[in-house]
């Protein structure tokens, strides 16, 4: 009680946690209205290949993405502390040195797209007709890769200063640029498919000149200068290369969890494959809450970390803890409350209503079981504890996840759900310990006030 009485949060606190928290939630609401759009355009055409092609090659690219988010993540950490110890010329290096890496990254998938793309089509087994189409929609995709993870970079590197507001501006002016070329490639110019995929890949370039803009005129206010030279010297990657390795292992366990529990669910029929994908909608609105709240922890924790202000930490952490256990509490009351409503607004097919239903109850204790795993992803990234994120995910996946499936198949898609809410409260146990570990022996480095 002594420890909570001295690091209480104030309003200043209170406030500078919802002034970085809300614009990422509603920048996080933006990208899954995205798809909405795109199912819908895709949907109002005559032949139901053309919503099934971009949904096979969708895939494809958000498994891609999603694997290279670790460039998002750990740019964010550094910066924070960079932005803490009000060192300008760090702040520019890392920008640099990460848009380096996203570029030669992006150029690595656009190369070999072809073998990528073969690759997924074989695995999708989807009709002749609906590759064929998937085929030109990924072709055009692949164009956009380096964007995309130049856009990873950019979205933490202003979460790293501090500002959160210039990635909503961003996610929002893109997002609806992209529904707005959706609507005149395929209405207007009477394109299918590949109109979706160019409208996006213009959309996603769109977003990297404009966050280019951006990042200049707030270069124009921090003080400090380029270091051209720590661009061609590998030393000076370390750091980077340091961090990303630990977050790109820890995003491989993620997706391999996601794969592997949509994949189990299949083998079960298609009432329950369809009724969890409509049950990880509840999912989706669960991070993008919650991550709202861990983005806000990345840059607070990092700047006072950077700061070396042990109170001012502590207290911001509090604050964001705070915050994310009172939404997760909401969230939780209102699937309790309206959830069959929605799942009834997501699907109107009896069988999938039905079964998804009955295995509601997971959905609506899973915001109180994964808060703490958000909210500690968030301290880790902004601290760079990286190490911590990746060993508790490993731990999480083959200790708890994969026995927990195993021991609870004769429960069907309710052991299933067991094993994957598992995942999520073994995350936060395993990070909660590692977190007292790093407080109780002072491994942040913080000095004694």
């Amino acid at each position: 009680m002594h420890w909570l009485r001295v690091y209480r949060p104030n309003r200043a606190t209170h406030k500078q946690v919802w002034q970085l928290a809300w614009p990422m939630m509603l920048s996080n609401i933006t990208v899954p209205l995205l798809g909405l759009v795109d199912t819908a355009v895709m949907g109002h055409l005559p032949d139901p290949r053309y919503l099934a092609a971009i949904a096979v090659g969708g895939m494809l690219f958000t498994v891609i993405y999603w694997t290279f988010g670790f460039l998002r993540m750990g740019t964010t950490g550094l910066v924070a502390q960079s932005f803490g110890r009000e060192d300008g010329d760090a702040i520019r290096r890392y920008l640099m040195q990460s848009l380096l890496i996203a570029t030669a990254l992006g150029l690595l998938i656009w190369l070999l797209r072809q073998p990528l793309i073969e690759l997924a089509l074989q695995l999708a087994g989807a009709a002749p007709d609906v590759l064929e189409e998937a085929r030109r929609y990924a072709q055009i995709r692949a164009w956009g890769a380096p964007a995309v993870l130049c856009n990873f970079v950019l979205l933490g590197w202003f979460v790293g200063n501090q500002n959160t507001r210039i990635p909503l501006l961003l996610l929002t002016i893109t997002n609806l640029l992209n529904i707005l070329l959706n609507l005149l490639l395929v209405f207007g110019l009477g394109m299918r498919a590949e109109g979706v995929a160019l409208g996006t890949v213009i959309a996603e370039y769109t977003s990297l000149l404009l966050g280019l803009w951006l990042c200049r005129g707030l270069l124009q206010r921090t003080a400090g200068q380029f270091q051209w030279p720590a661009l061609l010297r590998l030393a000076d990657y370390v750091a980077l290369f340091h961090v990303n390795r630990y977050l790109f292992v820890r995003t491989l366990l993620l997706l391999f969890c996601f794969a592997f529990f949509t994949a189990q669910g299949a083998r079960m029929g298609t009432d329950i494959v369809a009724a969890n994908a409509v049950l990880l909608n509840f999912l989706v609105l669960i991070s993008n809450a919650l991550d709202g709240y861990a983005h806000a922890t990345e840059a607070l924790a990092g700047r006072a970390l950077g700061r070396q202000k042990r109170r001012e930490f502590y207290t911001l952490i509090l604050s964001a803890t705070l915050w994310s256990l009172i939404s997760a509490g909401l969230m939780t009351l209102f699937f309790w409350l309206a959830g069959d409503l929605l799942i009834h607004a997501l699907t109107g097919l009896p069988e999938v209503r039905e079964t998804a239903s009955r295995y509601l109850p997971w959905l609506i204790a899973l915001p109180l079981l994964a808060v703490w795993s958000f909210l500690l992803d968030g301290v880790f990234i902004g601290t760079t504890q990286v190490k911590a994120m990746q060993n508790t995910m490993i731990i999480s996946v083959l200790l708890v996840f994969l026995p927990l499936w195993w021991l609870s198949q004769p429960l069907g898609n309710h052991g299933l759900w067991l094993a994957f809410s598992s995942l999520f409260l073994a995350r936060g146990i395993t990070g909660g310990y590692v977190y007292w570990q790093l407080v109780r022996h002072n491994r942040w480095g913080l000095p004694p006030n």
